[in-house]
């Protein structure tokens, strides 16, 4: 291939790769050799029935797991992620199907949850400051709450997805990682939050979605990546596959990708 023929994209290193990751609790293996990029402003989707691994793969990204072996690769180089801050300190953050909200405590509260700014020289938090950038943060995003200062529990299921995928958003440098998202939402509210997700797509951030709703998945994915009882199954662009053949991937009705 010439210099001319390589597409410029091609020379940008993943924000995520995943090269043959293996993760086994004692003789039980969760995860066979599982290779994936994923690319800054893509959204690939992760499927797969129950235990197929999915939120194993998600627990090795974002440091609550670590890899029995394999290698995990961020913007390029390799990332030993020892616990869930070692990820957010290489600008990886997750959004958990429990969201991991205070419930008690007001929206920009949880927005700088374990970052609080603080100012003047006792150091005590600096509460108009989260509130303003807060505010910001869900107007730009049409996230919407009654205000900033509005507690968590408070607000809808709908409301509160949207919070947590704000603050992701805003303290996110490189990657999401989004598991069943819209789970416990209505139809109104889903579609507010996949508008929310392609909103963070444009931000040229790179985003791993496990969903289980394959209309969400062809809506949202470039790239799909199926998973059956911890074995790769094979990967396919969402514009050249359809429905029926990652259902016949996950059931096991087509072979795995040699």
């Amino acid at each position: 291939m010439t210099a001319s023929a390589i597409q410029p994209e091609t020379l940008v290193a993943p924000a995520l790769e995943l090269q043959h990751v293996r993760k086994q609790f004692g003789g039980v293996v969760a995860i066979q050799d599982f290779s994936l990029a994923v690319r800054r402003g893509e959204v690939v989707a992760l499927v797969g029935d129950n235990g197929a691994g999915k939120s194993t793969l998600i627990k090795l990204v974002s440091g609550i797991y670590q890899p029995t072996s394999g290698t995990i690769r961020l913007d390029g180089q390799d990332a030993h992620l020892s616990d869930p801050s070692a990820a957010r300190a290489h600008g990886v953050e997750v959004v958990h199907q429990d969201l991991a909200l205070a419930d008690h405590q007001p929206v920009f509260m949880n927005m700088f949850l374990g970052r609080e700014l603080v100012a003047g020289p006792f150091r005590r938090l600096d509460k108009k400051a989260m509130a303003r950038q807060t505010q910001a943060l869900v107007d730009e995003l049409d996230v919407r709450i009654p205000s900033a200062r509005a507690t968590i529990r408070d607000l809808s299921g709908g409301q509160r997805q949207g919070v947590a995928i704000s603050r992701a958003t805003h303290w996110a440098q490189q990657l999401v990682l989004l598991d069943e998202p819209t789970a416990a939402l209505g139809v109104a509210e889903t579609a507010k939050v996949e508008d929310l997700i392609l909103r963070l797509r444009e931000r040229n951030i790179a985003i791993l979605l496990v969903s289980h709703s394959m209309d969400q998945v062809m809506r949202l994915a470039d790239r799909i990546a199926v998973l059956r009882r911890g074995k790769q199954i094979g990967t396919r662009l969402t514009a050249q596959t359809d429905k029926n053949e990652i259902v016949s991937m996950i059931t096991g009705l087509q072979a795995a990708d040699e």
